[in-house]
C-alpha cells in the first residue's frame, strides 16, 4: 500500500458537536474557510444518535490552515473542539 503517504490529507477532528448537527451543516459551516473534500458526523449506529463528533477533511491547505488556525468555532451557541487530525504517515 506505498502512494498513500505521498497524497496530502487534509484533516480535522471535530468534537462538542450539538446533536442536531448533520455531515450536511458541518460541511456548510467549514466551507467558509475553503473547498471541504469530506464532512462526516460519527453517529451510534444501534441508536441512530450523534456521538458529538466528527470529521472534515479540506482539498487545499491553505483552507485546512485557516480553519485549524482561528481560535474559536461556533456552532449553534457551542465552542467546538477542532484539532488537526493527524494521521500516522
Amino acid at each position: 500500500m506505498s502512494g498513500s503517504a505521498a497524497r496530502s490529507s487534509y484533516k480535522l477532528f471535530v468534537g462538542n458537536l450539538p446533536w442536531t448537527i448533520s455531515s450536511k451543516e458541518l460541511r456548510t459551516y467549514f466551507s467558509r474557510f475553503g473547498h471541504v473534500a469530506n464532512a462526516e458526523v460519527i453517529f451510534d449506529k444501534n441508536l441512530g444518535l450523534s456521538k458529538y463528533y466528527g470529521f472534515v477533511m479540506f482539498s487545499q491547505r491553505d483552507a485546512y490552515n485557516s480553519a485549524s488556525n482561528q481560535n474559536t468555532h461556533l456552532l449553534e451557541g457551542r465552542v467546538l473542539n477542532v484539532q488537526r487530525a493527524n494521521e500516522h504517515t
